[in-house]
């Protein structure tokens, strides 16, 4: 599959993680790990702070600690230009990564993968 393929079916992965059940949770978490080119997993709450990851505990910090910001950003963005409207899904695609961030209402997850696998 391509690789757009495969961002498609994490970005649908993302989207039906449900309300915290730590058993369906973990189960959505091997889903997504599954997929080829993904390098990690992490779910943090909207103050940064880790609550799951498959990644180290220096790279989870680094995520949590940007991406929570970044994620309220984009937000606030979004609010700005149409108050009715707020950010559902966050795509970030740099030179050796695509991360993937679904914001829910008590928590973020984020996908990071390969995007040339």
């Amino acid at each position: 599959r391509s690789q757009q393929q495969i961002s498609l079916s994490i970005e649908r992965e993302l989207a039906t993680v449900p309300s915290f059940n730590m058993s369906e949770v973990e189960e959505t978490l091997k889903r997504i790990q599954g997929h080829k080119g993904v390098l990690g997993v992490v779910i943090f709450d909207k103050n940064g702070i880790s609550i799951k990851s498959t990644l180290d505990q220096a790279t989870t910090v680094q995520y949590c600690t940007h991406l929570s910001n970044l994620a309220a950003q984009a937000r606030s963005s979004v609010r700005d230009i149409d108050p009715t409207n707020d950010l559902t899904f966050l795509r970030i695609r740099s030179k050796k990564h695509e991360i993937l961030v679904a914001p829910h209402a008590e928590y973020l997850l984020c996908v990071i993968q390969n995007p040339e696998v």
